[in-house]
Formats: C-alpha cells, structure tokens, sequence
C-alpha cells in the first residue's frame, strides 16, 4: 500500500481514508503502531502517518523503531497535543513533518504527496533534553517556530529571533539551545539594551587588570562565559555601532581581545540575536551595520504578537495559572468561560509576558476560585483600544486595579491610581528602594481597616468579601503591627 495510516481515533482514520479515496490515493489503516510494525515485516509502504499518543507503543517510539530498520521511509506525525516537546522530539526521531490537530484536511493531503515523492534521507535521531521551557502555542504561527526548533536542532547557525516585545523571544533562544548540540554547555543571555554603552564592551569582551579606572582585576566576558555554548543577545538593534565592528570580527574570524588586552581569545560559541526593531530601517538609517545584519540574519524566526495567535491565549491562560498558584503554594484559579472570552477578547498590547502578569495578578486579588468577569482588572474588562493610556499608568493600573468607587466618594479610582503613580515616582526620584514591599503593606492594611469597618468587625466575613480565609486574615493583622478592631477601626499598634 502507498500509504499507512496508524490511529486509535477511528474518525481520524475515516477521514484521512476518504480524502486519500478521493485523490486516488492506495491506503491502509491500522488502529495501533504494534499492528503497523508487525504489518512492516512483511511490507512496506511508501508513506507513513501517525498518531503520537495511543494505547500500547506511541507515535514517537514506533517512529524510531521504524527508523532503524526503514531509515529513508517518509513518516508524518500527528498530534492534538501541540506543544514544543512532541515537535521536537517528532523532528530530532526523523519525521517527515508534524502535523497538529485539528488540521484542514485538503492540507494533509497535500502533506501527504509531498512525502510520496520524497527521496530524500531522514534526520539523524537525537536525545531530548527534558528540561524544556514554557513555549506553548497550537496556532499556526507557533507551529512554524516549533518545527524550525526541530529543524534547527542539530546546527549552530546563528539565529536572528524577531518579534515585539513580550512574545518571549529569550523562551524561543533557550529552546534552541537546549536543542543544539551545545546543550551541556552554558546558555549566557545578555540584553544589550539594559547595559550602559560605556560598560558594554567590557561586559561582552572582559577586561585586562588595569584596563581603565576601576578594572582592579580581569574579568571574563560573556563570550568566554558562553565558551562551547550559546550567547543570546537580545536587542541588537540598541549596540552602539563601534561594538557592532567588534561583534562582527567576532563573528567573522572567531576571534576576540579583551578590552586593553593584546592576546587574541579563540570563541566557540553560537550567536542567538534577538531584536522587536526593524533592523532593516535601521540599516538604511545608518545605524545599524548592514554586513553585521547579513552575518546575524542567516536564518530568522518571528516570533508573532499574542492578538495573531489568540486561540492560544486559553491554553496560555491555564498554564499561567497553574505556574503562579504552584509558586504561592495555592489551588489554581479557573476562568469562567465568560471570563476566559474576555481575556481572548483583550488585545494584550504586552504580549504573553502580559499575559502571565495577568494571570499572576488573578492568582493573588481575585476572590475564589472561579474568576469572573467582574473579579478582573478594569483594563481586562474594558480595554481603551482608541485612547490607551500611557505604558506606566497601564501597569500601575493592572497591578493595583480598585473596585468601583463608593458613590458617595467624589474620587473615581483613576483618581487613585494616578496618586498612586505619583506618589511611586516621586520616591524613585528621591531614590528610595523597597516601595513596592511598603505599598503592599498599606494596601492590604487599608483592605482589612475598610472591611472590617464595612463588616462591623466580623473577621470571617471580611475575610471572604477579601478572598482571603479568615487565618489569613488574622495572619496579616499580626503581621502588619494591627491592633484588634475597636469601633469600627483597626489601627496600628
């Protein structure tokens, strides 16, 4: 038979066998990879596609037994669980192609002539690292950067990582890394942008004792910290242009000084660039090297703002969930189905990093376990898409958002909000450390005064109208120096 369909799910199977009947295509279909790998002693097809999770051997374990004994045999995966891990190991066992479910039918078909005329030899099988990062996505998008990871797996060529900012280009760089052959050696991240330009060159390079005022000893730079690994440098777009010289002699010759050093150090590491700027306009400006951007931009991945992938926002969402309330050691949260349609409603102008704020922000301030529409931030709930405010006040605002304001008090909780900013930035600007710890602490003293007032004093039910149990509650009163309630008022001891 041309081709061999391997799937528990019978849908799966008649579908796959019309749509092959129709392009007048020979098939046949087997409901487990143990019933195809005995068939395989006897025949062979010319194609395989093949479901990863099934009752007895799975997708990817039939896979590499078939590679051994029919290595340049075409073999497509599928999947309803579309998540970096199958994508990877799929592509490193020698897959033809992942192909995620739901897919469009006409799509697999296509797929599926395409690996009839292959001729070609599969990619060499390798072990996957099991510390992998949260990359997570079933959009299509996503899928492309699963399988270039996949792809990538067994080069070092430098990577040039695009996308705006939030999309986790840092995530994607670690991913590729811990793919490569390099994974056993160190992974250095470093964003050009958050160094001053006076200190990068050291910060990249290291420095010789006595280099300049101050430079007491040598210091390794972060090319001889990355020696045998990967170097990711994110926001390219922001090093000054003397560096971008410095960078691209790196690149070109393997070769670098330390900063007032005179002995060339060999580098034996693979550059991951990442940048949310068009590097192109850039060049045309005169900014940025155009022989350093050929040199970073041999193969590019974009990664996609989270508004062209909003179905992953749910999955996303959950995950998000679960990591935060792991990290507080609490029950994850769950989102009503109206809760979640808003969330995927919200255009998200912060991409996933905002998304994961968001999600830490509901594991924290919204009251039981069920969150509802009304538990989410005012931004969530009613995003300003034709006047958005400033990026500051747009934090400031998720982080502390207020309920309705009592009507009879004449302030609006933008009011609030706005003193609040004020008041943070006057403190930065006096030079003031630990205001977030403080602020807290007044926030919640102020919770507890208002409810226990509202409440005349009983803690229960002030604790439940916070989202807090009452041993909570207790807690922070003892812990922010409290006195018990007294006519209506709780005040510090």
């Amino acid at each position: 038979m041309a081709v061999w369909i391997i799937d528990d799910d019978k849908a799966i199977r008649w579908v796959l066998e019309k749509a092959l009947t129709r392009s007048g295509i020979a098939y046949q279909s087997f409901s487990s990879a143990d019933d195809a790998l005995n068939a395989l002693d006897k025949a062979a097809p010319q194609v395989m596609i093949c479901d990863i999770r099934m009752p007895g051997t799975d997708g990817l374990k039939f896979l590499s037994r078939v590679k051994i004994s029919h290595p340049q045999l075409p073999v497509i995966i599928m999947t309803a669980h579309a998540d970096l891990d199958s994508a990877v190991s799929a592509f490193q066992g020698g897959a033809f192609e992942y192909l995620p479910k739901p897919f469009d039918i006409d799509q697999a078909v296509e797929l599926i002539e395409r690996a009839l005329a292959e001729t070609g030899p599969a990619t060499p099988t390798s072990i996957v690292p099991e510390a992998l990062p949260a990359l997570l996505g079933q959009a299509p998008a996503m899928q492309d950067v699963f399988r270039a990871i996949g792809r990538l797996s067994q080069s070092t060529v430098t990577v040039l990582i695009t996308g705006e900012s939030g999309t986790g280009k840092e995530r994607v760089a670690e991913a590729l890394h811990q793919h490569s052959t390099r994974s056993t050696r160190p992974f250095i991240a470093l964003n050009t942008a958050a160094i001053p330009k006076d200190l990068l060159e050291s910060e990249l390079f290291g420095h010789e004792k006595g280099a300049f005022t101050g430079a007491q000893a040598m210091r390794r730079g972060r090319f001889e910290e990355a020696e045998g690994g990967t170097l990711f440098l994110d926001e390219i777009g922001d090093m000054p242009t003397e560096l971008q010289t410095r960078l691209l002699r790196v690149l070109s010759d393997s070769h670098f000084y330390r900063v007032g050093g005179h002995t060339p150090i060999k580098a034996n590491v693979r550059v991951i660039a990442a940048t949310h700027q068009h590097l192109e306009d850039h060049v045309k400006q005169g900014l940025f090297r155009e022989d350093l951007y050929h040199r970073l931009n041999v193969i590019r991945l974009r990664l996609p703002p989270l508004r062209e992938r909003s179905e992953d926002i749910p999955l996303l969402a959950r995950h998000f969930l679960q990591k935060s309330a792991a990290s507080l050691g609490v029950d994850a949260k769950r989102l009503s189905p109206a809760a979640m349609k808003c969330i995927r409603d919200y255009p998200f102008p912060g991409n996933v990093r905002q998304l994961e704020n968001l999600c830490q922000w509901i594991t924290v301030m919204a009251p039981g376990q069920t969150v509802e529409i009304s538990d989410l931030p005012p931004e969530i709930k009613t995003p300003q898409l034709e006047d958005e405010p400033s990026a500051a006040s747009h934090i400031v605002s998720q982080t502390v958002p207020l309920a309705p304001t009592p009507p009879h008090s004449p302030r609006t909780s933008d009011d609030w909000v706005q003193g609040l900013y004020d008041e943070i930035q006057q403190r930065l600007e006096a030079g003031e450390s630990g205001i977030a710890d403080d602020l807290t602490q007044r926030f919640e003293a102020c919770c507890i005064r208002a409810s226990l007032a509202y409440t005349a004093g009983r803690k229960m039910e002030a604790a439940q109208l916070l989202g807090w149990g009452r041993n909570t509650l207790t807690r922070k009163i003892q812990e922010l120096g409290m006195a018990t309630f007294n006519d209506g008022n709780l005040k510090h001891g």
